[in-house]
């Protein structure tokens, strides 16, 4: 993919995460592409579906993995505002996702960059290629003013 390319589909992330934060989430959005197709998408939704594994990624996983009635999204690649948890990083291997693209690292349970190298690991017996940083500071600045109005407001 290009960079134009990776620029669109996160733009789409990003207005998931709009969605998400919308409906009263962190806002976290995520699209599953392979061949330009969008295949799954989501936002993050635990507390909407009192489900702790509901992050984006896992929806659009989900969502991806429905419509195609198979579990492997070979080929695929996962853009998603911020980077991954462990979990959701697990999920993209178990998936067989060829690429994932973050905007921006979650220092506190980022799984590839910021705390683990998790899909780097050697021991795993699928790799995900990654990168990272494509609208980064507006997926940062997301984050950033989405707790700060937390904090002011209960």
């Amino acid at each position: 993919m290009t960079s134009a390319e990776d620029e669109h589909w996160m733009r789409r992330a990003l207005e998931l995460a709009r969605a998400g934060e919308a409906a009263g989430e962190v806002p976290v959005g995520a699209v599953l592409v392979r061949d330009g197709e969008v295949l799954g998408e989501g936002w993050n939704a635990p507390i909407g579906r009192c489900d702790p594994t509901a992050h984006a990624e896992i929806v659009a996983l989900r969502s991806a993995a429905n419509a195609l009635c198979n579990y492997r999204l070979s080929g695929s690649t996962l853009y998603v505002s911020i980077e991954p948890c462990a979990m959701c990083a697990g999920a993209l291997v178990h998936a067989r996702v060829a690429r994932v693209v973050f905007a921006a690292r979650e220092p506190r349970a980022g799984a590839v960059a910021s705390n683990l190298a998790l899909l780097d690991a050697a021991f795993l017996n699928h790799r995900v290629a990654w990168s990272e940083g494509v609208c980064a500071d507006e997926a940062a600045r997301m984050m950033r003013d989405f707790f700060r109005r937390r904090r002011i407001s209960p």
